[in-house]
């Protein structure tokens, strides 16, 4: 079971409390992750990643395990603890200001 963490706004949109569960068949990467996500609630789409080309929108990250995989090939394998569920996947909205 992968866990997934949601910001606020897309927590309310896909109108879920708190982490999310996901069953990921096969290789555990972000675009597996991605996809069983809005798989699941498909009101999602197009709020992580573009609807054309499945790239990350501009101002959303992706972290676990503390690092940053927002640059990282959706198709790398996740860390193990995301895999194996003691550390949720992140997906997190940048804020940017001047």
């Amino acid at each position: 079971m992968i866990r997934v963490a949601l910001p606020t706004h897309l927590r309310t949109l896909a109108k879920v409390d708190g982490e999310v569960e996901l069953d990921v068949a096969g290789a555990v990467t972000q675009r597996a992750v991605l996809d069983a996500l809005e798989a699941r609630y498909p009101v999602l789409r197009g709020a992580i990643r573009d609807h054309g080309t499945l790239k990350r929108r501009a101002f959303v990250r992706f972290y676990a395990c503390e690092r940053d995989l927002s640059h990282d090939s959706p198709d790398d394998p996740l860390p193990d603890e995301v895999a194996r569920g003691a550390e949720p996947f992140q997906v997190i909205g940048a804020i940017v200001g001047g």
